[in-house]
């Protein structure tokens, strides 16, 4: 039986699906202290027990991507603040592959927050 967030993930379109698949396996291999949960109707990530960052899909705009929860506090180029106050996202395009470079730069920056 699958749980909340399977049924999210397989519920996508492809080339989002296989996108946030391999984005939900990068993220829990990232760091033994990751973990998920279903939040406010999505994939939600933990780290050290609070509110880490969390994966998304907008079906009316076709954007796909990696919203971190204290993005205000980082300054990695990529991330886009979009009139948001706290949260900064990591904009991905499904069809092309993932810049896994700059995504271990975000994760290595967001984890230093949490110390």
């Amino acid at each position: 039986m699958l749980n909340q967030s399977d049924n999210y993930f397989y519920s996508l379109p492809e080339p989002q699906q296989s996108c946030l698949l391999f984005m939900r396996q990068f993220l829990l291999s990232f760091s033994p202290e990751i973990r998920e949960a279903w939040k406010f109707n999505m994939p939600f990530y933990y780290y050290k027990n609070q509110w880490f960052c969390y994966l998304s899909f907008q079906p009316k705009t076709k954007k796909t991507y990696l919203a971190f929860v204290q993005g205000y506090r980082m300054k990695h180029p990529k991330l886009v603040a979009e009139g948001r106050k706290q949260i900064k996202v990591f904009y991905i395009e499904a069809a092309i592959d993932i810049d896994v470079k700059s995504l271990k730069a975000m994760l290595k920056e967001a984890k230093a927050l949490y110390v």
